[in-house]
């Protein structure tokens, strides 16, 4: 296979090619749907992570899709991250994936179809994991080798889990660690050494399949996954959503190792910089540290799941199931001046 490094073909890396969350509003809210259907339960109203139509016995389709330039040098883990964050919208909206399709933008002069092929097949074995076909897709030649999957999946509506739904004091629980931004920048910079930042790799390679089976308890209200728009862009979605304030734990916050460590030496990718600009005013004043942080895009990042108090255990026994050992990073409360507060 020819040689490459991907990262050096893009011009941003995973999730952190998305526009910000201020540009976005701008453009969809000059282009909102004016038809009412009834069957619609989930459209882009309240930026849930995938739409949901209601097929009347009970279910509904979900739809998504999520394809990003590159955030790591080789084309299969390239693959196979792209496909595990398109996954994610599906699991975080309580449901299981049915099937997906590739969505492929390759640079034919710049990069042979040897690497082309490693890219679909890291995105074919996270199917395969999910139990789902890779049943088709559509390419383009484009200037910045470009993966991703348009998903469908199907979830029992009483399940379904909506950014609206959240209620005051509940618990915030994270099921993967921060900083993923931060270690991919370090790599594009050629700072980082490959066993720091195969802890990244891992955490991006790892599906949310624990949504569906968090979805079902009564005491998961609202949940979502964390990625593009770091951890306060996300909670900021669900608070407003849902008409409810929070409060994080900055110190319970989970990170992966070394993210303090290149985070000082100034691998701070410029989506935590865009978010924060963003979103920044209805945050509680905090440290350049907090913000770099919180304010990180993820790339298929971890749920963030919102979680009553008194179901709190079933909850930890769940996810102690599938091998995750969490605490709670914050509560939710009423709407404050702040309508995130960060201590």
């Amino acid at each position: 296979m020819q040689s490459i490094k991907l990262t050096e073909y893009s011009h941003g890396a995973g999730c952190g090619c998305k526009i910000s969350p201020s540009l976005l509003n701008e453009i969809l809210d000059s282009s909102r749907e004016n038809i009412e259907y009834p069957e619609l339960l989930v459209g882009n109203s309240n930026k849930d992570d995938a739409a949901a139509f209601d097929l009347g016995d009970g279910t509904s389709v979900l739809s998504t899709t999520d394809f990003f330039m590159p955030i790591v040098d080789d084309p299969f883990t390239f693959g196979q991250i792209a496909a595990t964050n398109a996954l994610s919208d599906i699991y975080a909206m309580g449901g299981r994936p049915l099937m997906a399709i590739s969505i492929f933008g390759w640079p034919i002069d710049k990069l042979s179809a040897e690497v082309g092929r490693a890219v679909i097949d890291g995105g074919r074995a996270v199917c395969e994991d999910a139990g789902i076909p890779l049943a088709g897709g559509h390419s383009i030649d484009s200037p910045e080798p470009i993966f991703g999957l348009a998903a469908t999946g199907l979830v029992e509506n009483r399940n379904l889990m909506k950014n609206d739904s959240a209620q005051e004091d509940c618990l915030l629980f994270l099921t993967k660690p921060l900083g993923i931004g931060i270690l991919s920048t370090a790599q594009k910079q050629k700072k980082i050494e490959a066993d720091e930042i195969q802890p990244a790799i891992d955490a991006m390679t790892t599906l949310n399949k624990i949504g569906a089976k968090l979805a079902p308890l009564d005491s998961v209200v609202a949940m979502t996954d964390v990625t593009g728009f770091g951890l306060l862009g996300h909670l900021k979605e669900i608070c407003e959503s849902s008409g409810v304030g929070a409060t994080i734990w900055f110190d319970k916050v989970p990170l992966l190792p070394n993210v303090q460590k290149y985070r000082e030496m100034g691998c701070i990718p410029g989506g935590a910089k865009k978010n924060f600009a963003s979103y920044g005013d209805s945050i509680s004043e905090m440290s350049q540290e907090r913000r770099e942080i919180l304010c990180d895009a993820q790339t298929s990042g971890g749920l963030l799941v919102v979680v009553k108090r008194d179901g709190v255990d079933e909850f930890l026994n769940i996810t102690a199931q599938d091998g995750l050992t969490l605490e709670p990073i914050g509560e939710t409360t009423a709407m404050g001046k702040n309508l995130i507060e960060v201590v």
